[in-house]
């Protein structure tokens, strides 16, 4: 008993120590410039994306350049969601959920 309390501590314990990134992952970039990366259109449902209300003109999977700092992102009219990119980082934006 006391053992599967242990591991179950331990998987939430685990679960909990992420880097705190819940719309994707930020990974350095090869040149110290910061990117954003689209990886996921909501699952093919944007009529347009937007990023800081203005079109993301970069395809699927292909970085853009960015400013690094506080971002918001809208697939076409629905509302927009909050993320941040950290300077000198790729950001791949890949979970449009709650």
């Amino acid at each position: 008993m006391a053992r599967a309390a242990f591991l179950f501590l331990a998987a939430i314990l685990a679960v909990g120590c992420g880097d705190g990134e819940l719309r994707g992952k930020s990974t350095p970039s090869q040149d110290g410039k910061t990117y954003l990366v689209v990886v996921d259109d909501n699952g093919g449902k944007c009529g347009g994306l937007f990023v800081d209300d203005q079109e993301w003109k970069f395809a699927i999977n292909k970085p853009g350049e960015i400013t690094p700092g506080p971002h918001s992102i809208r697939c076409g009219p629905d509302g927009a969601i909050e993320f941040e990119v950290k300077a000198g980082t790729t950001f791949h934006f890949d979970y449009w959920g709650p």
